[in-house]
């Protein structure tokens, strides 16, 4: 008897699959306020499980506080803004239609007041490409264009912590505990590559030998490959 596949066992949630305590338990937005220009003070930086970049704590004029994702070059004391207006100093909170052609922005809304969901790895930037009518078209980290509402927010800078994968790992082990400490599987084994007890896919031959198409109601030991396809194969012309 083989042991259980990878879906089967992520299912259980074993210790395995679970994330580890205060992960994910710093949330990272914007903050919702009224006022055109709402000025805070960055008191302290952390150093956090669930992201590959620093945080910075800011404490805001109305007595609130509130986390954000650093950039490079930010301090202890420097001031951010969340403005309407133009307001250039990095970590700054400014809507995408007031920000210049050219100038490199992280933490990117994909609709007006959702906090933030573009670029927000480590060493990561995206710039603004051009202003046409009502929306902004930004280049990503990708270099793939993509046109947003001017009303989107951004800050203004370049993600901190780029330099984080320069050095090797050097062993397997020191890439299983940065994996396992942000709830990711690893290594992953392709299915070929096992034992028939294993994977449907396995066995000596290297290759499926059989259809990969499953049923959408397949028990779990056999929901791989391609699930409920309308067709596989190469399309013919």
């Amino acid at each position: 008897m083989g042991k259980k596949m990878r879906q089967q066992r992520r299912g259980k949630g074993s210790n395995v699959y679970r994330k580890l305590p205060n992960t994910f338990d710093i949330s990272i937005g914007y903050p919702r306020t009224t006022r055109n220009d709402l000025v805070g003070e960055v008191v302290g930086m952390v150093n956090h499980t669930g992201h590959t970049t620093p945080l910075i704590e800011v404490l805001y004029e109305d007595l609130t506080s509130g986390y954000l994702l650093a950039p490079e070059g930010i301090r202890v004391g420097d001031k951010v803004h969340i403005s309407e207006r133009p307001v250039y100093s990095i970590g700054s909170v400014i809507k995408l239609g007031n920000i210049p052609e050219g100038i490199p922005v992280y933490n990117i809304e994909s609709h007006p007041g959702d906090g933030g969901k573009f670029v927000r790895s480590a060493g990561g930037a995206a710039y603004i490409a051009t202003h046409i009518g009502n929306s902004t078209t930004v280049s990503m980290p990708s270099k793939a264009m993509v046109s947003l509402s001017n009303e989107c927010r951004a800050q203004l800078g370049v993600l901190a912590g780029g330099g984080m994968t320069d050095q090797p790992l050097v062993k397997a082990g020191k890439n299983h505990y940065i994996m396992h400490a942000i709830n990711r599987t690893w290594p992953t084994i392709r299915g070929v590559k096992q034992n028939p007890v294993d994977h449907p896919f396995g066995g000596k031959q290297h290759h499926k030998g059989k259809s990969s198409m499953t049923s959408r109601n397949a028990p779990p030991g056999r929901t791989v490959g391609h699930i409920a396809a309308s067709r596989v194969g190469r399309k013919k012309r």
